[in-house]
């Protein structure tokens, strides 16, 4: 395994300043933020696409330093029933499509995208619940009008491009959030359909993130692994649920809060999701996504990669000597 970080934390920095800013903290591959919500300020695919030039180096200032790019992010909403934005959304994609084929980056990184619940609506509609009924039908008519056919359209676009790793985090408010609706999608769109897996979205919902790890793994359907954490407010919870509409600056109040490694969950809760991801045979980049309201950019990182290091396994496996 080996330790990433997604560079969005670190994008007030020029581009070879932040990386050898990460290969001083020990990192060893970086994701890169194509466009929608993580920007592009360190991988802009307009200007890789048009200039050969600028692509060379670009990959040169990665190599020369023993880097590796883990994946390219592009988390935008296609599905969006404003058009504007959704088509914004999907341009985005298919170019960071084109410029993983260049730099021969395996993973592309997203979500599914939430639909409205008609063709005219105006705003995205994330349905949690069966009943009343209209809440069903609302599910059935974005699944099959709209989720389906539009990414059985786009992982053929990029399997013909080489790419065979679309990674869909698990984020509320969209159509897949958890690992039954990524399952469900990529039974019907297939097998490049997979998970950048995220505990920290998994974790409010009640999930157990090594069971759900397990659950991925036996489908091989675990292409990439986002390190964030979170808190877990029992009392809050215990009075108000795990939804919570309220802004993430509102911690003390708040049913749960983003943390940096081992500020959420503990030791212990890191280093059996790195052994699980072990037995289902994950030996790819572990991916530190800081969203800290308590602490500084350089702090939680920092924290977050010593957790880590103590925790990955970087040999390979060995014979059973001992059965």
């Amino acid at each position: 395994m080996k330790l990433g970080v997604f560079t969005v934390l670190y994008q007030n920095l020029p581009f070879e300043e932040m990386l050898d800013k990460l290969v001083g903290m020990g990192v060893e591959a970086v994701e890169l933020g194509t466009g929608n919500y993580p920007g592009n300020t360190h991988c802009n695919p307009d200007e890789l696409l048009e200039s050969p030039e600028k692509l060379k180096a670009f990959k040169q200032a990665i190599d020369s330093r023993g880097l590796t790019i883990s994946g390219l992010s592009n988390h935008g909403n296609p599905l969006h029933p404003d058009k504007k934005i959704a088509r914004e959304s999907h341009d985005v994609w298919k170019k960071t499509v084109l410029l993983a084929e260049r730099l021969e980056v395996p993973v592309i990184n997203g979500f599914s995208g939430c639909p409205g619940d008609h063709p005219q609506a105006r705003f995205p509609n994330w349905v949690t619940c069966s009943w009343p009924p209209e809440y069903s039908e609302i599910l059935n008519w974005q699944w099959d009008n709209v989720v389906i056919p539009y990414w059985k359209e786009e992982a053929k676009f990029a399997e013909s491009h080489g790419i065979n790793q679309i990674a869909f985090e698990m984020h509320p408010g969209f159509v897949v959030y958890n690992p039954e609706t990524l399952l469900k999608l990529r039974e019907h769109a297939g097998t490049s359909i997979g998970a950048n897996f995220d505990p920290s979205h998994l974790i409010w919902q009640g999930i157990n993130p090594v069971e759900a790890i397990k659950k991925l793994g036996r489908e091989e359907a675990i292409f990439h692994f986002h390190a964030k954490d979170t808190y877990l407010d029992q009392v809050n919870i215990s009075v108000n649920g795990v939804l919570d509409t309220k802004h993430y600056s509102d911690i003390l109040d708040r049913s749960w809060t983003f943390r940096s490694v081992g500020y959420g969950q503990n030791e212990k809760a890191w280093k059996d999701m790195i052994s699980v991801l072990r037995a289902v045979g994950y030996d790819y980049v572990i991916s530190i996504e800081h969203e800290d309201m308590l602490a500084s950019v350089d702090e939680g990182l920092g924290k977050a990669i010593s957790l880590l290091k103590g925790a990955l396994f970087k040999e390979k496996l060995s014979e059973m000597w001992w059965a």
